[in-house]
C-alpha cells in the first residue's frame, strides 16, 4: 500500500490532471457498476457497459478537472481574512460552507445530471435536463447534505491539496453509486 501510495504521488506530481483523470474515471465506474448491481431496475437487468463508460468519461474528462480546479481555488481564495488565532479552523469552515452552499448545489449536481442527460443521449436535452432537476436535485442536495460537510471539514483540514481529489474520489465510490441509482432509477 505504501509504494502504491508513493508510485501514486509521483504520477499525481509529473502528470497531475491524467493521474487526477484516471482516477477520477476509475472511481467514478466503480460507483456506478455497485450501482448497476446493488440497485438493478428490474432482477433480470443485463449489465449496461456503456452506461458505465459514460461514468467514467464523465469522471475521467468533465469532474477531473472541475474538481480539481475547485479545491485549488478554495485553497487559494478562501481563506479567514486578517489571519489571527484559528486562522485555519476558520478557513476551513469557510471552505467547507462555499463546497457545501455553492459548488454542490449550483455546480457538482446540475454538473452532474447535465452532462450524464447528455452523454445518455437523452433528447430532447434540456426537457430531460429540467425534468431530472424536478424530481431529483433537491433530493440529492439533502443527500449530499448528510454525507459531505463533515468529510469535506476534515479533507480540507487534514488533506494537503494536491490529495484532495482523490480523497473526495476514494469515498464519492459509495456517493457516485447513489448518483448513479438516482439518475437512473425510473420509479
Amino acid at each position: 500500500m505504501k509504494h502504491m501510495f508513493r508510485r501514486y504521488n509521483v504520477l499525481l506530481k509529473k502528470h497531475p490532471f491524467a493521474t487526477n483523470a484516471v482516477t477520477t474515471g476509475i472511481l467514478l465506474g466503480t460507483g456506478d457498476v455497485l450501482a448497476q448491481f446493488l440497485f438493478p431496475q428490474s432482477p433480470d437487468q443485463p449489465f449496461d457497459y456503456y452506461r458505465n463508460l459514460r461514468a467514467i468519461v464523465y469522471g475521467a474528462l468533465i469532474f477531473a478537472p472541475v474538481g480539481d480546479k475547485w479545491y485549488k481555488l478554495l485553497n487559494t481564495k478562501i481563506v479567514w481574512p486578517g489571519g489571527g488565532k484559528n486562522e485555519r479552523t476558520k478557513s476551513t469552515i469557510l471552505r467547507v460552507m462555499a463546497d457545501q452552499l455553492v459548488f454542490a448545489p449550483f455546480i457538482g449536481i446540475p454538473l452532474y445530471y447535465s452532462a450524464m442527460t447528455i452523454l445518455e443521449n437523452r433528447q430532447p436535452f434540456v426537457e430531460n435536463i429540467v425534468t431530472k432537476f424536478e424530481t431529483s436535485w433537491w433530493t440529492t442536495l439533502k443527500g449530499n447534505w448528510l454525507v459531505w460537510p463533515i468529510f469535506q471539514f476534515a479533507n480540507f483540514y487534514l488533506i494537503p491539496v494536491e490529495f484532495r481529489l482523490m480523497a473526495v474520489n476514494v469515498i464519492s465510490i459509495g456517493w457516485n453509486t447513489y448518483l448513479s441509482y438516482v439518475m437512473h432509477n425510473t420509479k
